[in-house]
């Protein structure tokens, strides 16, 4: 969306005065996994199951409006990203239900107290020094003083996506 983009920019220039260099993110989404390794045969079996696991699944909102500094595990980047706060409940049922389905696998599981986010910005290093505080303030006031912030950080989960190397699999919710 259009606004979602205008929002974006704003927190990027001011982000940047603190990281100058941060960059956008290409593609927004909201993990339900870690990242794993298929082995090639696995593929369509883990997809099967993943379609029978997630089929009673309804449609659901959540909402993203918190502004929060993260880093990955072995702290080679820092990312800002957008906070569930809203919509947790229904995000943790669909994890457990993809956990199962890791574990047939014996592939690792989700993080015990996962924190939903959608990143927005990524930078190489841990940088969340200089994110966090003043700026992550100044971040947080400007999705909370965006016109319609309220109903652009409202996203409606229709589908679970899975991606496995350059193919995507869909899984529509009820």
């Amino acid at each position: 969306q259009e606004e979602f983009l205008e929002l974006l920019e704003l927190l990027l220039s001011r982000a940047r005065t603190y990281v100058s260099s941060l960059a956008a993110m290409e593609e927004f989404h909201l993990s339900l996994s870690q990242c794993v390794v298929l082995r090639y045969h696995w593929i369509d079996p883990f997809v099967r199951s993943l379609k029978q696991r997630l089929a009673s699944f309804h449609r659901f909102f959540c909402v993203a409006d918190r502004v929060k500094v993260y880093t990955n595990q072995n702290k080679t980047r820092t990312f800002i990203g957008l906070e569930v706060s809203a919509g947790h409940f229904q995000l943790l049922e669909l994890v457990s239900e993809v956990d199962r389905v890791l574990e047939e696998f014996d592939l690792p599981t989700f993080y015990k107290d996962p924190s939903f986010h959608i990143s927005l910005a990524w930078c190489v290093g841990d940088l969340s020094d200089r994110l966090e505080g003043q700026c992550l303030q100044e971040l947080q006031d400007i999705v909370d003083g965006f016109e319609d912030s309220a109903l652009l950080l409202r996203v409606q989960w229709e589908e679970i996506r899975c991606k496995s190397g350059n193919k995507y699999f869909s899984f529509p919710l009820r």
